[in-house]
C-alpha cells in the first residue's frame, strides 16, 4: 500500500497514517527533491519557470508530507510518534541547511534577480525571489566551508533541543496530578470544574477528584478555589513544570536545554555577522533595529506602569479588608482579582458560561465571517480526522465554490500540547502543471469538554481565544496568492502575523456580534442587556496589569537574546528578575520557573519576537477602528480588509498592506482607547 503521507492532491488521510509512515515519507520526498535540484542547477534556461516554480513545487511537496506528522505530534503525542518525529525533523533540518547553503542555486536566484526579465515579474514573484535571497544569506550561503558546517551542526542541535523542550513541558504537565478526597476543598469551584475533576478521577480508577495541570483544570483552581492551600499547590506545580523546582524537580528539567539553546542562537547570529540573536531575528520583521523594539516596549511600559501600580494597590486593599490577607501571594492574584471584579461590576465570568454553548459560538462565528466577507462555512463530516474531538469544515465563496478547509480540535486532553494555535495543513499553491491546491488549516484549542448532560460551555475568554485562532485561520485560508512561499501566513513578517487574529477578537465585545455567538444553552435567550453592560464596564478591568505582564514577557525575551553573553556566570533567571523589578507589579516567588515552560520562545517561532503581540495589537486596533467608523459589519470595509490584508499573504511588505487598507501609517490611539489606557 502506498504511504498515506505521499498521497497527492488530497487532504491528509489521518485514519491511515501511522507513526512508522513518517520517516519513509520524509526520506522519499527529500531524496526526490535533492535529485530534482541537481537537475535544476544544470539547466541552461534561467528564469522563473525553469528554476523558481520547480523550487516552489518542491517546498509544497515536503510541507504536505510533513504537516500531518507535525500536527499529530502536537495533538496525539506518543513515545512511538516522538521517535519518528525526531528522526524526521533532523532530516528536514539537515536538508534545509544544505538547501540554504547551495551556492549554485543561490547564484541562479541572483541571476534571475539581476536579469532584464525581473522587472516584468509580478510583485509577488519579485517578493519571492528577494525573500529567498535573504534566506540564503541567513542560511549561511556566504560562509566558509568550515563555518557552513558549524552552521548546519548548530541548526541540527537546535532542532533537537527545541523538540526536547516542548516534550519536557508536555511530560511535566501530564506527569503531575493532585488527588483530592476532602470535599470541603472544592468550595468556590465551578460545577463544570468539579465534574471534570471527578471524571478524571474515574478515568484513573480513583475516588474523589483529580486536578491536573491541563489549563482548564489549573485555571479553575487558581481563579475560583476558596482553599488557599489548594491554589498554592496548583500554582507551585504549574510554575515549576520542567524545571529544577517543585514536586518533579529535575525530572524533566529544561534548565540545561535553555542554556544551550541561548548559547547556540548567539553563536549562530555571530556566524552570520550579527551582534546577537535579537539582531538576527529582526532581519525578517517589520521592525528593523533593536533600539526600536526596546523603545517601543519601554514607552508602552511608561504609559501603563502607574495605572498597573494603582490597580495592584486597589487589589491589596481589597484583600486586606475582605480576606484579611496582608501580603498577596502569587496564587492569590487571579482569585482576588476575580472576587474584586465580581464586587465592582457585579459580573462573574462563570455566569457568562451558560450563554456560550459551543454550537452557538461556532455557528455565530461562521455567521460573522459571512457578514464580513460573504463566505459560507459548512460542516464536512465526510472528511476524516485524527480524533473524535476533531471536526472538519469547508469554506465556500459567494459562488458556492469551495475555497478552503479547516479542522477544529477544541478540547483539552492528555497527550495534547497545551495552549491554542493555528497551523497550516495545506497552503494555497499552483504547481507547474496548473493544479491549484486549496488552503487548509488546523485550529487547535484546549477548552473544557462537554459534560454528560451539557454541551461544552465556553467562558468569554475562551470565545476570544477561538476568534483569535480563527483570525489566523482566515489569514491562511482567504489568501488569493498562488505560491506557497508567500500565500496565507507564509512570508508575512512575524511582528505582523498577529494582526488578523487580534483583529477578530474585537467582535466578541460588540452587541450585534454577541447576539450571533451567544444564547443560553437551555433557553436560547440572548445575553441580557444588563449583563452585557456589565461585560462592557468590566472589559478593561486590570488591563494595565495585563499589559505590564505581556511587557514582562516581551522584555525578558528580547533582552535575553540581545544581552546574552557566552560566559559561565550568565543567568537567565537574573535577566528575568531584572525585568520583573522594572516592570512587574505582581509578587513572584523565588521558586517560580516560568521560563522553563515558555514554549513560545524556546520551542516556537517567537524567539526575540514576543514583542510582536503588542506591536501587532496596535495595528489590529487601528484596523478595527475603521469598522467602528463605518459599521462593524460594513461589507465595503470587510471586502477591503480581505483584499488589502487577508488575501495578500506575504506578497507585499506588511506596512505597505496596512497603509493600503487604512490610508495612512498606524496610530497607537485606537489601542489605548480599546484598552482603557487613554485617560
Amino acid at each position: 500500500m502506498q504511504n498515506p503521507l505521499l498521497q497527492k492532491k488530497t487532504l491528509p488521510l489521518f485514519q491511515q497514517i501511522k507513526p512508522e509512515h513518517a520517516l519513509p515519507a520524509i526520506e522519499t520526498v527529500i531524496n526526490e527533491s535533492k535529485a530534482t535540484i541537481k537537475q535544476l542547477t544544470q539547466s541552461e534556461t534561467i528564469n522563473w519557470d525553469s528554476i523558481i516554480q520547480p523550487m516552489e513545487d518542491l517546498s509544497n511537496k515536503l510541507e504536505n508530507a510533513w504537516s500531518p506528522v507535525r500536527h499529530l505530534n502536537n495533538v496525539c503525542n506518543s513515545e512511538t510518534l516522538r521517535k519518528h518525529y525526531q528522526a524526521c525533523i533532523q532530516l528536514i533540518s539537515e536538508y534545509s541547511s544544505e538547501l540554504g547553503q547551495n551556492e549554485t542555486l543561490y547564484n541562479l536566484y541572483q541571476q534571475i534577480h539581476k536579469s532584464a526579465d525581473f522587472s516584468s515579474y509580478t510583485q509577488t514573484k519579485q517578493k519571492i525571489i528577494t525573500d529567498a535571497l535573504l534566506h540564503f544569506k541567513l542560511a549561511g550561503v556566504g560562509l566558509s566551508d568550515e563555518k557552513k558546517k558549524r552552521y548546519r551542526d548548530i541548526q541540527q542541535r537546535l532542532t533537537e533541543l527545541t523538540t526536547t523542550f516542548e516534550n519536557n513541558v508536555l511530560d511535566a504537565t501530564d506527569g503531575w496530578y493532585h488527588h483530592l478526597l476532602d470535599e470541603t476543598q472544592l468550595a468556590g469551584l465551578p460545577e463544570h470544574a468539579i465534574y471534570a475533576a471527578h471524571e478524571t478521577a474515574k478515568k484513573r480508577q480513583l475516588t474523589g477528584w483529580v486536578f491536573t495541570l491541563e489549563f482548564p483544570s489549573y485555571y479553575a483552581v487558581i481563579t475560583y478555589a476558596d482553599a488557599r492551600e489548594l491554589r498554592e499547590l496548583l500554582y507551585t506545580a504549574y510554575t515549576t513544570r520542567a524545571s529544577d523546582q517543585g514536586d518533579n524537580a529535575g525530572k524533566w528539567d529544561n534548565t540545561p536545554i535553555i542554556n544551550e539553546i541561548l548559547a547556540l542562537r548567539h553563536e549562530l547570529a555571530q556566524l552570520l555577522g550579527y551582534a546577537n540573536y535579537a539582531e538576527l531575528s529582526l532581519a525578517t520583521k517589520m521592525v528593523k533595529s533593536t533600539n526600536e523594539v526596546m523603545n517601543f516596549l519601554l514607552n508602552l511600559q511608561e504609559k501603563v506602569h502607574d495605572k498597573a501600580v494603582a490597580e495592584m494597590n486597589t487589589l491589596k486593599s481589597f484583600a486586606r479588608e475582605n480576606y484579611q490577607i496582608d501580603e498577596i501571594a502569587a496564587w492569590d492574584v487571579a482569585y482576588l482579582s476575580e472576587k474584586l471584579k465580581q464586587q465592582s461590576y457585579q459580573i462573574d465570568n462563570e455566569a457568562l458560561r451558560p450563554y456560550f454553548p459551543e454550537d452557538k459560538v461556532v455557528s455565530g462565528l461562521f455567521a460573522i465571517v459571512n457578514k464580513l466577507y460573504g463566505i459560507k462555512v459548512q460542516y464536512a463530516p465526510e472528511i476524516k480526522t485524527w480524533h473524535t474531538d476533531a471536526k472538519a469544515y469547508q469554506i465556500m465563496n459567494e459562488d458556492n465554490r469551495i475555497i478552503a478547509t479547516f479542522y477544529f480540535d477544541l478540547y483539552a486532553r492528555e497527550n495534547k500540547r497545551g495552549g491554542a494555535w493555528m497551523d497550516d495543513c495545506r497552503a494555497r499553491h499552483q504547481d507547474a502543471n496548473g493544479y491549484l491546491q486549496l488552503p487548509a488549516a488546523y485550529l487547535t484549542c484546549n477548552f473544557t469538554k462537554p459534560q454528560a448532560s451539557k454541551p461544552a460551555l465556553f467562558t468569554h475568554e475562551e470565545v476570544l481565544t477561538l476568534f483569535h485562532e480563527f483570525g489566523h485561520g482566515l489569514h491562511h485560508m482567504l489568501t488569493q496568492i498562488d505560491s506557497i512561499s508567500v500565500s496565507g501566513i507564509n512570508g508575512v513578517e512575524w511582528d505582523a502575523v498577529e494582526l488578523p487574529s487580534q483583529f477578530m477578537e474585537n467582535f466578541c465585545w460588540e452587541r450585534e456580534a454577541l447576539d450571533l455567538i451567544s444564547g443560553h444553552y437551555q433557553t436560547g435567550e440572548p445575553i441580557p442587556d444588563t449583563l452585557y453592560q456589565k461585560m462592557l464596564n468590566a472589559k478593561n478591568y486590570h488591563s494595565a496589569m495585563f499589559t505590564v505582564r505581556q511587557l514582562e514577557f516581551s522584555l525578558f525575551d528580547f533582552q535575553l537574546h540581545q544581552d546574552y553573553q557566552p560566559e559561565n556566570n550568565f543567568s537567565v533567571q537574573k535577566i528575568l528578575d531584572t525585568v520583573r523589578r522594572k516592570v512587574s507589579v505582581v509578587p513572584v516567588p523565588d521558586f517560580n520557573r516560568f521560563q522553563h515552560s515558555f514554549s513560545h520562545i524556546f520551542a516556537g517561532g517567537y524567539a526575540a519576537g514576543y514583542y510582536s503581540y503588542k506591536w501587532a495589537e496596535i495595528l489590529s486596533s487601528d484596523a478595527y477602528s475603521l469598522f467602528e467608523e463605518k459599521g462593524i459589519f460594513s461589507p465595503e470595509v470587510g471586502k477591503a480588509f480581505w483584499q488589502e490584508i487577508l488575501s495578500q499573504g506575504g506578497s507585499k511588505p506588511a506596512n505597505e498592506l496596512f497603509n493600503a487598507f487604512r490610508g495612512r501609517e498606524p496610530s497607537i490611539q485606537a489601542y489605548l482607547k480599546h484598552n482603557g489606557l487613554d485617560q
